[in-house]
């Protein structure tokens, strides 16, 4: 009796095309597909710039709110303290914030921009308001309105 050989699967029409099947329901999955091309449209648009976007993140917030508490910052952000530590020692290292210890509890550190810092920023807001602007991508305003409305509501900040 002659063996048997595996059938093959049959190859897609198109060998380009990828079924994603259910994963197209999976907020999850959506959620990390939609922030990687955010974060290539970063990189496209502000890779010159030198920081990562996590790190844009955290010194346009320090900007917004100046002497506010690390930990504040970094629970806003939902990064772990340990993260956030490194995140910000780069940005103390390229000389963008100013770490001050509260007079209260040393354990607590105030965020603040340093001159320099606030120079980048202000030089880098327009920048960083068109790369918004970007990201919207092919969908309308109505669809960027709902969509961030409904992101928004997801995460608990609205």
């Amino acid at each position: 009796m002659p063996a048997k050989t595996a059938k093959k699967p049959p190859l897609p029409a198109d060998d380009e095309t990828v079924e994603i099947a259910e994963l197209g329901e999976s907020l999850g999955f959506l959620l990390r597909i939609a922030q990687l091309r955010a974060f290539e449209a970063f990189f496209d648009e502000l890779s010159a710039l030198g920081l990562r976007p996590g790190e844009f993140t955290a010194l346009w917030l320090v900007l917004r709110n100046p002497g506010m508490k690390q930990g504040a910052i970094a629970r806003s952000l939902c990064i772990k303290p340990a993260h956030m530590t490194k995140l910000v020692d780069r940005l103390v290292t390229a000389g963008l914030i100013e770490r001050v210890a509260s007079p209260e509890d040393r354990r607590a550190v105030h965020l603040s921009l340093t001159p320099e810092g606030e120079t980048f920023a202000a030089a880098r807001k327009d920048d960083f308001l068109a790369l918004h602007q970007a990201e919207r991508g092919n969908l309308s305003e109505a669809e960027f309105s709902d969509l961030t409305r409904l992101l928004k509501k997801y995460s608990g900040l609205d």
